[in-house]
């Protein structure tokens, strides 16, 4: 049951979600900023914290560039928490338990490993403009060089 993706050109969807620290986010208060909004799959484990550590150590570059980072999973508070401190994480993680947000972006389907089917989150970025436009979707995200996609898409490598 995976949903309809949005489309490049298209108005992002709204967010409103609580961070590591539990303060509510919204996608809004990004407005007139470039966001690399990267939906990953769980908190700890090993492709999702080679992406989240990728972005971490080119994340002043993205800053220099004017992105913002905002890393979307499952994950409760606490995790994300234990996540951002083990690995210094500088950017900002928001929990998703209830799936709205994932399901709204479309990155929430039928997955498959070692022949079982599961449903969860599709490694998938979307970066979105200073207008709130989705300007380009990253689905084969290379977790080790993420940050080069993301810079590379907005035409700055």
């Amino acid at each position: 049951m995976s949903t309809q993706q949005p489309t490049i050109g298209s108005k992002a969807p709204a967010i409103s979600l609580k961070n590591q620290d539990g303060k509510k986010v919204t996608l809004s208060s990004f407005k007139g900023k470039k966001v690399a909004l990267f939906f990953y799959p769980k908190d700890m484990t090993s492709t999702c914290t080679v992406e989240a550590c990728n972005l971490r150590d080119h994340y002043p570059e993205l800053q220099q560039h004017g992105i913002e980072v905002i890393g979307i999973s499952p994950d409760d508070e606490i995790s994300h928490t234990k996540f951002v401190n083990k690995h210094e994480l500088p950017y900002t993680l928001l929990a998703d338990t209830e799936q709205k947000t994932l399901q709204d972006y479309g990155v929430w389907g039928e997955k498959s490993m070692y022949g079982r089917k599961y449903m969860g989150v599709i490694r998938t970025t979307f970066l979105i403009d200073e207008k709130g436009k989705i300007h380009d979707i990253i689905q084969k995200v290379e977790a080790k060089n993420h940050a080069a996609q993301i810079l590379k898409s907005w035409g700055l490598k």
